[in-house]
């Protein structure tokens, strides 16, 4: 199509392929905010679900839990939830972002900026 005009054609090749990247890159990001993962502590006692990218969802507490005296060991059970859901978040993102730059033919460790 743009033969002849030496490294113009390579130009345009450029950014076409720049083009598809960010539109790829703009339905991963979508995807992620519908992903969701989730965190528990203490045996599943609590379970907090956090999209991949980190919003907090949902949180399922066992009502076997609720003891009074004892309430500073739900709460801590609860931001482990969090703290687990969180993590398990971010390690979906990296696996996704992963795929994205295989898929585009990068690298391996070059990170996307998410």
């Amino acid at each position: 199509m743009l033969k002849g005009l030496g490294n113009l054609g390579d130009m345009a090749k450029m950014m076409k392929s720049a083009q598809e990247m960010q539109g790829k890159m703009a339905e991963l990001q979508e995807q992620m905010e519908q992903m969701e993962v989730t965190g528990e502590s203490g045996a599943g006692l609590v379970k907090a679900t956090a999209t991949v990218k980190g919003e907090l969802k949902a949180l399922d507490i066992d009502p076997s839990i609720f003891d009074p005296n004892e309430k500073e060991v739900v709460e801590d059970l609860i931001l482990a939830a969090i703290k687990d859901a969180q993590g398990r978040a971010q390690t979906k993102m990296q696996e996704e972002m992963s795929r994205m730059a295989e898929s585009l033919g990068l690298p391996p460790g070059m990170n996307l900026p998410f």
